[in-house]
């Protein structure tokens, strides 16, 4: 692995504070990290290296495990004090990053920062010619929200691609790094006996569902501009769908990962805005009691406008238009404030196709179900039919569980794996800007409707597991939402 230098934009915020530099320092201990890696964090504050270095220390204490190996960590930083929209800092920084050799030439450029500001400080590198791979490669890392909606999508990356090629941006997904998603790849391409029932002749629809117990907290400021369609919905969840649902990539290189992925969103079947009310649902959480305790609805949360139509809560049908899902429903859902938090998705199986034991004493058989549990426990579980015990013929549901059920292993964090990527240059975990464009082409049309439709938003009790008015997406009479690994079909 390649020694280089992390330069952090926004290096003072909660994103660097609570996420970036935890996992780097977690990455440290486990003796990950290149030994001449180094970090410089660019922000406002009148801080010099040693005032950064002690704020780091406060900021990992309880999380710092070796005294050593902090000290070594902290000895890696460096801070850099300048205004992300001002112009006379850049050659100074450049001047500091290239001058001598106390830093790698292979650069990362991580912007922890408003996605407001992504085209500005993309532009100012530029400008001071720090894009220029002559030396060492550079890579430009941004969080997600890649835009508005697709037109402010596009128009983001025009700006970036103005001073950046394709091959240098890193768009991360943390949602990406969980190891029951990559587990996902393993699950379906590395058992045979699987792929020749990974289709619409054998299953009856598919549930991606991500679902959290708390409410927007102190987020409502961006929450309110955002929702849950854009927050969850748009990128990871549709993200999963693809993983999900494609065919068997080339190899597991980057481009003949994403370039299945991407044929998957093209051939997400578009929704009409005549039709976005049959696809797609929202509603917000009302104020109400969960635990014995009073929580506040989400026009009650502070800085959400009086009379917002925000959804909290969003659930979409969609259906792709290829020889393996024709006919298949993909049911989406996300929302907060419901009964508890975890990702799952669940497949369930058609039944089967001759009713043998019609005349026996068991009435229906229940059908079979794929579960990949995403978080907070990471799980594959497959529901089966087997006979009870005793002399009637009846039937009851067994569980085949992988080994890890239920247990909190020791394992990379999202963060950790992601930046590890970074570092070696593999884009498999990041996405490609037509991935990002064709999932905005996806929901375009629901976010358009939603934006008029201003009168009124359905709402639900917090603590539940959201409207039973979503159950309107369902095109199967026995269809149920499938929210955890407990079969809490209500």
């Amino acid at each position: 692995m390649e020694d280089c230098t992390f330069v952090i934009f926004g290096a003072t915020g909660n994103l660097s504070q609570v996420k970036l530099l935890p996992a780097l320092y977690r990455l440290d201990v486990a003796g990950r990290l290149p030994e001449g890696l180094k970090i410089v964090g660019f922000g406002r504050r009148d801080w010099d290296d040693e005032t950064w270095r002690g704020q780091v220390r406060d900021w990992l204490a309880g999380k710092a495990t070796d005294a050593e190996v902090l000290e070594r960590f902290c000895e890696r930083l460096y801070f850099f004090r300048g205004d992300l929209g001002d112009e006379q800092v850049y050659p100074a920084l450049r001047d500091l990053l290239t001058s001598g050799a106390r830093f790698s030439p292979n650069l990362v450029f991580y912007l922890a920062i408003r996605p407001a500001d992504f085209g500005v400080v993309s532009r100012l590198l530029g400008t001071v010619g720090l894009n220029q791979e002559d030396g060492g490669w550079r890579r430009l890392v941004i969080e997600k929200p890649f835009g508005y909606d697709l037109e402010s999508a596009e128009s983001l990356n025009l700006r970036l691609n103005r001073n950046f090629q394709e091959t240098q941006i890193f768009r991360i997904d943390h949602y990406l790094g969980k190891g029951t998603v990559q587990n996902l790849l393993v699950f379906r391409f590395a058992n045979l006996m699987l792929e020749p029932l990974w289709n619409r002749n054998y299953i009856d629809h598919v549930q991606i569902i991500h679902s959290e117990s708390l409410g927007v907290g102190g987020r409502a400021g961006y929450y309110d501009g955002a929702g849950a369609l854009r927050d969850m919905l748009q990128s990871h969840l549709l993200q999963v769908l693809t993983l999900v649902a494609m065919e068997p990539p080339a190899n597991l290189d980057a481009e003949s990962l994403r370039d299945e992925k991407v044929k998957v969103l093209r051939s997400i079947r578009p929704i009409p805005q005549s039709a976005v009310n049959a696809h797609a649902f929202r509603a917000q959480y009302a104020a109400g009691t969960v635990n014995g305790e009073k929580v506040p609805g989400y026009l009650d949360e502070q800085d959400v406008p009086e009379h917002s139509v925000t959804e909290t809560y969003a659930a979409l049908k969609v259906f792709i238009d290829n020889w393996r899902w024709r006919g298949v429903p993909f049911y989406l859902r996300t929302g907060k404030r419901m009964k508890t938090g975890n990702s799952i998705v669940s497949i369930r199986f058609k039944h089967p196709p001759q009713q043998l034991f019609r005349e026996t004493q068991i009435d229906r058989l229940k059908p079979n179900w794929i579960l990949l549990n995403l978080q907070p426990n990471e799980c594959i579980r497959i529901e089966m039919q087997v006979k009870q015990q005793g002399l009637e013929l009846r039937a009851e549901t067994t569980r085949l569980d992988a080994s890890y059920c239920g247990i909190n292993q020791e394992q990379l964090d999202a963060y950790e794996a992601l930046l590890l990527d970074i570092i070696e240059g593999d884009h498999s975990l990041f996405l490609r800007y037509d991935e990002v464009s064709w999932a905005w082409k996806v929901v375009d049309p629901i976010l358009k409707v939603w934006a008029v439709e201003r009168d009124f938003i359905h709402t639900y009790p917090p603590g539940s597991w959201g409207p039973s008015e979503a159950d309107r997406l369902f095109i199967g009479q026995d269809h149920r939402w499938r929210n955890t690994l407990e079969n809490d079909e209500e």
